[in-house]
């Protein structure tokens, strides 16, 4: 089984690039069917398959009976409305052994923007969930999955890995208070209602601010959060008429297209008379046009530019760096001894039932010969004979062979199997 893996992320891509291959939860069960179609027809046999879309990375995990990494590439570029060529250059591919570690460090934290962040992990598992239900997970992306959890548990628990870390969220909360010398005199438009909205609402909220409103397209679900943070609830279709009353907007959907643009931006500080606007767009595709950033009075950061803040503090987190890519290769070294011992189920399966075999005649044998009468101890070393005869038949046949060179293979084999001492 052969096992690989395509992605692109944070730091190998620039944020328009992501938003093309960005994929919601929604829409991950048939892309999976589209990509195990198309890599099926070069395989014979549909391979299992996972993918992986956040705000910071897309990564595809295939296992199949040969790699396939060049149509891989292919079915994604096409699917991303880029060339091949393009693609290659900020994507990475892995294969095997480089797969589990990569798949272990991204669970685990290691791989993300924020170092130690903890929720890659949830998405992690929503992603092999998702793939589960679709039944394009097998054997081999189940165990790389399992085992990938497990690490990131220990990793988690045995180091102190996250212990510093800045989140998206926390940093945004430090950059709008650089802006803002009081954030209990601000209000803030939160658009959205997913798992990055409710942890900036969670920072934001913890500031005491003015007013915390939630714009999202299911009221029920905008209003459930709201409640929980003492805010308001709004339609996000009244968004563009509204934006004018927000110091702070922080946006985070699954719109592939934005939905804040340049026009409202404009409109909305004409009505603010240019007092400043603080705004995060953390979504991939980009809610907030790009343009708004030019605007003199509007301070726009994405996911990207938050980067250089999540950094901070990242030398004290050095030696839980250490500790844990310990562990990472540990697992990888487990994942690959499970991986080469697969090759030998088939030839162990044939000869647990070659010995089946052989036990259940000489059983059959033995019974008959208890049945006439036979003596029992008479019949045991018939049974003992028999066996050994069976199981001995094909070394010294061997042995026999007329070719040398064969005759030294089987040699070799035979103390190998029979003669050594136990260790």
């Amino acid at each position: 089984m052969a096992v690989w893996a395509l992605g692109i992320n944070h730091t190998t891509a620039p944020l328009d690039l992501r938003g093309r291959f960005a994929f919601a939860l929604d829409q991950i069960a048939p892309t999976l069917n589209a990509l195990r179609d198309n890599v099926g027809a070069r395989l014979g046999r549909q391979p299992e398959a996972a993918i992986l879309s956040t705000c910071n990375r897309t990564e595809i995990y295939c296992a199949g009976a040969q790699h396939e990494i060049d149509t891989t590439v292919e079915w994604l570029a096409h699917s991303g409305g880029v060339s091949e060529s393009t693609l290659r250059h900020h994507a990475y591919t892995l294969q095997d052994a480089s797969v589990a570690r990569h798949a272990f460090r991204v669970a685990s934290g290691l791989d993300s923007m924020v170092l130690g962040e903890p929720q890659i992990l949830g998405q992690l598992k929503d992603a092999v969930r998702v793939a589960e239900q679709a039944g394009a997970l097998g054997t081999t992306l189940n165990q790389l999955f399992q085992r990938s959890f497990a690490v990131a548990k220990e990793v988690r628990t045995s180091t102190e890995i996250g212990s510093h870390s800045i989140s998206m969220s926390a940093a945004s909360v430090r950059l709008a208070g650089q802006l803002f010398e009081d954030l209990s005199q601000v209000r803030v438009l939160f658009v959205g209602a997913g798992e990055m909205i409710e942890l900036a609402a969670t920072h934001f909220a913890a500031k005491g601010p003015k007013a915390i409103v939630v714009a999202n397209r299911t009221l029920e679900r905008g209003e459930k959060l709201a409640t929980r943070f003492g805010g308001e609830v709004m339609r996000l279709a009244d968004l563009p008429a509204r934006l004018h009353e927000f110091d702070v907007v922080v946006s985070s959907t699954a719109s592939q297209l934005p939905i804040i643009g340049l026009g409202a931006v404009e409109r909305a500080l004409r009505a603010r008379k240019h007092r400043p606007m603080f705004m995060v767009d953390l979504a991939v595709p980009r809610d907030i046009e790009p343009e708004v950033k030019a605007l003199e009075d509007v301070y726009l950061y994405t996911v990207d530019d938050l980067a250089k803040v999540v950094h901070t503090g990242a030398a004290n987190r050095q030696a839980a760096v250490a500790q844990a890519e310990a562990i990472i290769d540990a697992g990888v070294q487990s994942f690959v001894h499970w991986m080469d011992q697969r090759h030998a189920v088939p030839l162990i399966q044939q000869l647990n039932h070659q010995a089946d075999e052989w036990r259940a005649a000489e059983l059959a044998r033995a019974r008959k010969l208890l049945a006439r009468g036979e003596d029992v101890d008479t019949v045991l070393e018939a049974l003992s004979r028999g066996l050994t005869q069976k199981m001995l038949h094909g070394p010294m046949a061997e042995l026999r062979a007329g070719d040398a060179e064969a005759r030294q293979r089987a040699s070799a084999a035979i103390e190998q199997f029979f003669l050594r001492k136990e260790r």
